[in-house]
């Protein structure tokens, strides 16, 4: 069996998403199901599960309550390009939604890590505050290696840092952008650059190692 991927996501600006929109602080949503075939109108329904109930549910229904929250159901059209169908649009069926204050979390699973940076990619052009917040891979079977590496250990400037030399291929070989190609796009200087990048990868690897 191949290894396998399992990737978690957040998306501070899902756009117009019911069950981000739902959500708040106080109010988290959870157990997120769509139906797979559409009504006469050719919508299809969307159900989850509030903490409490919503002062303020929008287009959404309530269906029911019991112990762990309020159900409700809201219908929308299939071909809205919505977070969760971008994901599936590369074959990778979403398995978990949540949402809180705002902010949508999915997870999925994938055989390749380009479809993981190829999701991550065009979520970024169409939405605001794309985070990859987990990523753990499966050597199949029972066995497993996971790693997770904590965001909040690199600073803002050193997120940028790996972001911007990502993006610009100073990773790749060969290199798409050396040292001073990422540095003009940053801004500083190329020690300024290397010196940011050190920090991060020290950081990076000490999550990677310790485990």
């Amino acid at each position: 069996m191949s290894a396998e991927l399992w990737v978690e996501l957040d998306v501070a600006d899902p756009g117009a998403c019911p069950v981000a929109d739902a959500s708040t602080d106080a109010t988290a949503i959870s157990s997120v199901t769509r139906a797979s075939v559409t009504d006469d109108e050719g919508r299809i329904a969307e159900e989850f599960t509030a903490e409490h109930a919503l002062p303020e549910p929008g287009n959404a229904t309530e269906v029911a309550e019991h112990d762990t929250g309020h159900v409700y159901r809201v219908r929308r059209s299939r071909d809205r390009g919505c977070v969760c169908d971008r994901v599936e649009s590369f074959g990778t069926p979403v398995v978990d939604v949540r949402a809180a204050g705002g902010t949508l979390s999915l997870s999925f699973h994938t055989a390749s890590l380009d479809t993981v940076q190829n999701v991550v990619a065009e979520l970024r052009e169409e939405f605001g505050g794309v985070r990859l917040r987990k990523l753990v891979r499966s050597e199949g079977g029972t066995s497993s290696d996971p790693v997770f590496v904590d965001r909040s250990r690199l600073t803002e400037r050193q997120r940028e840092v790996l972001r911007t030399a990502h993006d610009l291929g100073y990773f790749e070989h060969p290199k798409g952008a050396n040292a001073n190609d990422v540095a003009d796009a940053l801004d500083i200087s190329a020690s300024t650059f290397t010196e940011h990048l050190a920090a991060a990868q020290r950081k990076v690897l000490d999550a990677v190692l310790e485990h």
